[in-house]
């Protein structure tokens, strides 16, 4: 046949190999590769240990909370005021906006000591407070990037390079989901842009079941899931079960057993036409749970929201439940700053703590606070860039905080220097972190790994030790 008769058509569908088979090939890929690995050891053989809970509710702040002037209350700032930070303190380090030699700055606000540990919290965070002998505090955390993106990206995957799998990519990939109708592992955001993005709930190399699915608060919680207009039920069950059918037919052909998830992820995107609306419909909680919060049924998008959204989601089987709030980067005006993010976001985490408590989840729930590194001790100033009392980015300490979930609560563990520059007690990688978190739901950090490109990868890298003041 004279090619120049032949339709495009026509044409793919006499290639030797075919477009169809190169698409196919294509999109599978990554699930070949997940066949060929071996299975986490979690999912093969059961927990590496007992585990302590069954979820977490990591309520991620963007933008890095200065911990001095909310958790690590240092007088000795209050008597360098306007000086100097001693040379032997800085040496050979860098920032992102500031010089070294910069001036000490106070910090911005009253601390008050709350419940019967004793824990000092600055003022701007009152509902905290409340639960200070729920929570475990961490004044000592430290991270190897100073630059948002990476230092975002790195929390939340372990390495600060895009294309690694998320937290809640590998707990689900090794622990599956108790969730039939919803996603092992969902997003919340809340407060504007993202520096780290989309690469912070990325399923990186795992299977493509295992990416975080970012919800949304307003309208359909989770895009192109709705039918389009004209599409009965009946209809869409029909043509899914057609499409199964195929694949299955192909699989048994190809003997590539990758091609399940992609029949696993229609199923579960038909399930959740049914799931969703009724997740995101909040006439059944009473106006005394509305009130802790601080929210209301018609609010949408609010952090508070996402807070009481998080619960329902842990009510129905979600594994990893991630929070974004941003907004914390104060380069300038850190005290203006800090009282409007903390009006925003206090009272919301606190009031989840309560209601799982109240509820008698808190135990089986870890809820995780904390954002990807501190703030430094010296002043940001600058007339060119319109800034003045701010803080610059400070990657040698800062604070988190853990509630629930074997934690041993009501103790503050780490200790910073005078100035609040360096750990100098029980100093907390966040690789350390991470471990303790896969430690909590019964996953050895050092024995859940992928095989990618030749080599197997964990979420730990090669770093990471079980915070055992913590949860030992």
């Amino acid at each position: 046949m004279n090619l120049k008769e032949l339709t495009r058509r026509q044409l793919f569908g006499a290639c030797g190999i075919g477009l169809g088979k190169i698409s196919l090939a294509s999109l599978l890929s990554r699930d070949v590769s997940a066949a060929d690995s071996p299975t986490p050891a979690s999912a093969s053989a059961g927990l590496h240990h007992p585990a302590k809970i069954k979820r977490v509710i990591y309520l991620f702040m963007a933008g890095a909370p200065s911990q001095l002037d909310l958790f690590d209350h240092k007088p000795k700032l209050v008597e360098l005021e306007g000086k100097p930070i001693p040379p032997s303190v800085i040496a050979g380090q860098r920032y992102a906006f500031i010089q070294p030699g910069a001036a000490v700055l106070s910090p911005r606000f009253k601390f008050n000591r709350f419940g019967q540990s004793g824990a000092q919290i600055a003022e701007p965070l009152p509902h905290l407070g409340e639960i200070a002998d729920d929570v475990a505090f961490i004044r000592s955390v430290h991270t190897d990037q100073f630059n948002h993106a990476p230092a975002q990206i790195f929390v939340n995957t372990g390495s600060p390079i895009p294309g690694r799998p998320a937290m809640g990519s590998w707990l689900t990939y090794g622990l599956g989901s108790d969730a039939d109708d919803l996603p092992g592992f969902v997003v919340l955001k809340s407060g504007g842009n993202l520096s780290g993005g989309a690469a912070m709930w990325s399923n990186g190399f795992l299977p493509g079941e295992h990416q975080g699915v970012a919800f949304r608060t307003s309208g359909d919680p989770i895009l192109h899931v709705a039918n389009p207009a004209g599409i009965s039920r009946q209809t869409q069950r029909a043509t899914l079960d057609l499409v199964s059918d195929l694949n299955r037919r192909r699989m048994e052909s190809l003997a590539v057993d990758g091609i399940r998830s992609r029949i696993e992820s229609y199923e579960m995107a038909y399930r959740m036409q049914t799931r969703a609306p009724e997740l995101m419909d909040f006439s059944g909680e009473s106006d005394e749970t509305l009130a802790m919060y601080g929210t209301k049924r018609e609010d949408t998008g609010s952090f508070a929201k996402n807070c009481l959204l998080a619960r329902r989601l842990a009510e129905r089987g979600v594994r990893f439940i991630q929070l974004y709030h941003s907004g914390w980067d104060h380069h300038s005006n850190v005290e203006g700053g800090l009282k409007s993010q903390c009006k925003a976001t206090d009272q919301g985490c606190a009031a989840l703590v309560k209601d799982l408590k109240q509820r008698g989840m808190l135990d089986e729930t870890l809820v995780v606070w904390g954002g990807e590194f501190g703030r430094t001790p010296m002043v940001e100033a600058s007339a060119a860039l319109g800034r003045s009392l701010g803080r610059d980015h400070h990657p040698q300490a800062f604070t988190m905080w853990m509630a629930g979930g074997g934690v041993r609560a009501g103790q503050t563990i780490g200790k910073t220097d005078d100035l609040g520059f360096h750990p100098v007690e029980d100093a907390v990688h966040v690789h350390d972190i991470q471990a303790t978190i896969l430690h909590q739901l019964g996953i050895d950090h050092e024995r859940l790994t992928f095989t990618f490109a030749g080599r197997p990868f964990r979420l730990t890298d090669v770093h990471g030790t079980v915070i055992k003041k913590l949860v030992g």
